[in-house]
């Protein structure tokens, strides 16, 4: 469905906020499901609908669930204790910028 916005833009889709909440997970699923594909082979345009229906979606729902919980994981903080818990299992440190690699590495060079 297609309708005109308040500034005489045009709109894909139902206004977000006329959702339910189970239309609203159902969109956002559909959504990220195809923006692999949007992205590698669609045009510009395509593109850039998709940007705008994505984020209209998901400012929607984050609108809805202020509080949703966020797994630690999901953090910079989470982000770095998986690092550092995968350091410590290989007993490697990252290369790159990261870090200089392992002993081998360094000594070496590149594999």
């Amino acid at each position: 469905m297609r309708e005109h916005d308040e500034r005489g833009t045009m709109m894909t889709g139902v206004d977000p906020g006329r959702l339910d909440d189970q239309q609203l997970m159902k969109e956002l699923e559909t959504i990220h499901r195809t923006r692999h594909d949007t992205l590698l082979y669609g045009s510009n345009d395509a593109l850039r609908t998709h940007n705008d229906r994505m984020a209209q979606l998901e400012g929607e729902y984050l609108r809805r669930n202020p509080r949703r919980f966020v797994a630690p994981g999901r953090t910079r903080d989470g982000a770095r204790e998986r690092a550092c818990d995968e350091v410590a299992r290989d007993g490697r440190t990252p290369v790159g910028k990261w870090g200089q690699g392992s002993p081998a590495t360094r000594e070496s060079g590149p594999v």
